[in-house]
């Protein structure tokens, strides 16, 4: 350590740019991490915030939600400890008074009953009690300028709902989500058609202590019941998501820990002569190999961690619009794999230090 430490010291311009390539390296690959996880959770995090086992889907449906259609019938055949009805549908909307394209919000709208497990916890104003009445996601607040009390126009019709409270981690497939109650959602549903004569559902979505449900009652009725975490691989798109930037950030990992070894069998290269010298004055080739393998590590670590702190801060900083979030689970796997590969690289560079003949090192 001693040596690793003050060569360190001696030369501080060479090992502050070893110690930059290795933060910029580590932040790329952090950033682009936060970015890939906040994409996905903004597909998803709404279906989290239920905390279900499973959901109840038309056979037809092909897992797509949207396409789901039930009646109240339908829902009495789920037997599970806690079921709820859920309505889906989506809309474009926008503030009253405005115009233009820009002022066009895409949404989805969740029908519940508000005595039900899948109603949020409301962070701002209260939950919806009239016709018309919507709590909506807190992006809607952040990025659109929507308070409480304000209308929303539905896309190709004059009927309009009104915000009367915010939820957080409200997002589905990307969109904000409004929810509301169902006969709100079914004015929105057919908004642009007549009401058919009885309440269209989307699904059932159930808790059952992590015990799957009897299946054979909803085959007779032509419905399927999905683990919940199936029925959110198969959101659209959502799949597609994780594997494109699972692989990407794979590569980038490969390639960033190839880099940083790679600098670090160079930089071993480079004093070839100097570990030769102290080969001549007795010194070790264990001491040597242990200085290349410690000072491998302080530096490792040190630009690791500079980039992590780094990722942290820029995502404090972001707009609201950026969908960024921090997984500290997947930073420390990242962080762990770079510095073992950077490690492994002094490690390769031992073999250099035992293959130096002193006199040839000399000259």
């Amino acid at each position: 350590m001693f040596l690793a430490w003050n060569e360190i010291k001696h030369q501080k311009t060479r090992y502050i740019l070893i110690v930059g390539i290795v933060v910029l390296v580590s932040y790329l690959v952090y950033f682009l991490t936060g970015l890939a996880y906040g994409l996905a959770m903004e597909n998803r995090v709404a279906i989290d915030q239920w905390e279900a086992d499973g959901i109840v889907l038309t056979d037809e449906s092909n897992t797509n939600v949207d396409m789901s259609m039930l009646v109240l019938e339908d829902t009495e055949v789920v037997e599970a400890e806690e079921a709820a009805e859920i309505g889906v549908t989506r809309n474009v909307v926008r503030k009253e008074g405005e115009s233009g394209d820009e002022a066009k919000v895409n949404v989805a709208f969740f029908g519940i009953d508000p005595d039900d497990f899948l109603m949020p916890e409301i962070t701002e104003g209260e939950a919806f009690t009239d016709l018309f009445d919507v709590v909506a996601d807190i992006s809607l607040k952040e990025q659109e300028g929507v308070e409480i009390g304000d209308t929303l126009k539905l896309a190709g019709t004059d009927k309009e709902v009104t915000i009367v409270g915010f939820i957080e981690n409200a997002r589905y497939s990307v969109s904000p989500v409004l929810y509301t109650d169902f006969d709100t959602y079914q004015e929105v549903r057919y908004s642009q058609t007549e009401l058919p004569p009885e309440t269209i559902l989307s699904a059932v979505v159930y808790r059952n202590g992590g015990e799957a449900i009897n299946e054979a009652e909803l085959e007779e009725n032509d419905l399927v019941s999905y683990p919940i975490e199936d029925f959110i691989w198969k959101l659209p798109g959502y799949s597609a998501q994780i594997l494109t930037f699972g692989v990407m950030i794979a590569f980038l990992i490969v390639i960033a820990a190839v880099v940083i070894g790679i600098f670090v069998y160079v930089l071993t290269l480079q004093k070839s002569s100097l570990f030769g010298v102290m080969k001549a004055q007795g010194i070790s080739t264990r001491y040597i190999s242990k200085s290349v393998v410690i000072q491998t590590f302080v530096l490792a670590t040190a630009g690791v961690f500079i980039g992590l702190t780094l990722t942290v801060a820029s995502g404090l900083i972001l707009p609201a619009a950026v969908p960024y979030s921090n997984n500290f689970l997947f930073f420390g796997a990242i962080t762990a794999l770079l510095i073992i590969v950077a490690v492994l690289g002094g490690l390769f560079s031992v073999r250099t230090v035992v293959s130096i003949d002193p006199l040839d090192a000399i000259g």
